[in-house]
């Protein structure tokens, strides 16, 4: 990859409770596995969710005297676009990947994060609660009725990246909703929101992907800091621990970041 230009990838969704920070770093961590360097950039100086999760990793590997491929970090601490840009630009100099956990609220400078991702990732659960974040449906119908503030944003920042393209040579921003924790989700709720979503997809252009089910190993890994990937350093694995590291490795494949998506099943 260029070595003046990391692919950024940014997490961002304006809602909690949405596995976005687990979503980011088991990203992370794999696009680590295939060799890729990766930074991560947490947004969110007083959660620190991403940031935390790594330096338990980090933690986890002194303490046990093993190596495990883990993305450096950083928490960006600036309160202006400018600081926000200068650090990307300095940070995408040092890595193959930038990935960028945004904050689980509105937050301006999110807003600048979001709108200057290659990969733009919207981690949500299949509720109406969190359509909402991208449109809004009708109550009967169950048709979108509009676009949603955030929705509207991300569709202007990629026409205006489409516009620069050339001159600039970013890549055109590609926008994925990760469905997450969809286990327990009544069937005829789950259909209506796959049909709100392919409707609203084709309106505004983003993919729409399977992320990471609904399980307990998610809540229980935090604390290690270790990743569905970690294969030899997690226990006993029960078939949901087997079923949920195939859905990551789909992720990775789906996501069709560059140079890496032929190389997922090494995962």
């Amino acid at each position: 990859m260029d070595e003046q230009r990391a692919h950024r990838i940014v997490f961002a969704n304006e809602k909690g409770g949405t596995g976005k920070s687990t979503t980011a770093v088991h990203v992370a961590v794999a696009l680590s596995y295939l060799g890729a360097k990766v930074i991560a950039l947490d947004l969110d100086p007083r959660q620190r969710s991403m940031d935390r999760y790594l330096e338990n990793r980090r933690e986890t590997c002194e303490r046990r005297g093993i190596e495990l491929p883990t993305p450096a970090c950083t928490v960006f601490k600036g309160r202006s676009d400018s600081a926000l840009l200068i650090a990307l630009e300095r940070l995408e100099k040092e890595a193959d990947f930038l990935i960028v956990d945004n904050p689980g609220r509105d937050d301006p400078i999110a807003r600048v994060a979001a709108e200057n991702a290659d990969t733009l990732v919207t981690p949500m659960n299949d509720s109406f609660v969190d359509f909402d974040l991208i449109g809004q449906v009708d109550p009967e119908t169950f048709k979108v009725k509009k676009l949603s503030f955030f929705a509207e944003m991300i569709w202007q920042a990629r026409l205006k990246r489409s516009r620069a393209t050339l001159q600039n040579a970013r890549p055109e921003m590609d926008w994925a909703v990760v469905r997450n924790r969809t286990s327990h989700i009544e069937a005829r709720n789950m259909a209506r929101i796959e049909g709100a979503l392919n409707e609203l997809s084709k309106r505004v252009g983003f993919r729409v992907l399977n992320g990471l089910s609904e399980r307990v190993i998610y809540r229980e890994l935090f604390p290690s800091g270790l990743t569905l990937l970690d294969k030899g350093h997690l226990g006993e694995l029960g078939t949901s621990h087997l079923v949920a590291r195939q859905e990551l490795r789909g992720l990775i494949k789906s996501l069709k970041l560059p140079k890496v998506s032929a190389r997922a099943k090494k995962l």
